[in-house]
């Protein structure tokens, strides 16, 4: 009896096996396309586009930053970057927060299989009790941004519905960027070749470049 395997083929041509991840099984793009299409808020979006995990990434990155009172080491930085990469590599699934608990043993399981597998890959370093804590703080305030500028939640209902207790930025710290206004989700491409280029700028070894690495792979 052959041995239970669930593999993906990535834009790379590379395969992945969901059931016991390799962390060279995928490039630094597969990882940047997976994440552009991995969608927040369950795809729901009051713009055109729906805000991909990718940019939600970016903007835990940029809030971490801005609140940080020394600058992020690249370790740091990869860290809050690629703090939602499993979701990419587990099929491009985002489970809103209420569905977690109900999704049982095994899919935490392969939740920690894949991001043994990243933190390999990347050379992640454990969260700290403080780092966690500043890490959930940035998390939580794009969670408060999200909901109310990009799903459309107003901020009462932020309060009474969904709990959150974080007051939303008016100001995105993303922005400005040319072509798309404040809060607006970008296209998955624009979002995929954003995050590719921060994660160049973080990589684990000086002068990595993921865009030749995806390239040759």
């Amino acid at each position: 009896m052959k041995p239970s395997r669930a593999w993906v083929l990535l834009p790379s041509r590379r395969r992945l096996n969901l059931l016991a991840p390799d962390p060279q099984a995928w490039t630094d793009r597969d990882l940047a396309i997976g994440l552009s299409r991995t969608y927040r808020w369950a795809g729901y979006s009051a713009w055109p586009h729906p805000l991909s995990v990718a940019q939600h990434s970016l903007t835990v990155l940029a809030l971490r930053r801005l609140a940080a009172d020394r600058p992020l080491t690249a370790a740091e930085a990869r860290r809050e970057l690629l703090h939602d990469a499993t979701e990419a590599l587990l099929g491009g699934y985002d489970p809103i927060t209420p569905i977690k608990p109900h999704l049982g043993e095994g899919y935490e399981r392969l939740v920690t299989l894949h991001q043994a597998a990243l933190d390999m890959r990347y050379a992640l370093p454990a969260w700290g009790e403080q780092s966690y804590r500043e890490h959930k703080r940035a998390d939580h305030l794009a969670a408060a941004n999200e909901s109310l500028h990009v799903v459309g939640w107003s901020r009462r209902e932020l309060r009474e519905d969904l709990e959150i207790t974080v007051d939303p930025l008016e100001r995105d710290p993303l922005a400005p960027v040319q072509g798309f206004a404040a809060w607006e989700p970008w296209p998955a491409g624009f979002a995929a070749e954003r995050f590719l280029d921060t994660l160049e700028t973080v990589a684990v070894t000086p002068g990595h470049h993921p865009r030749a690495q995806s390239k040759a792979a």
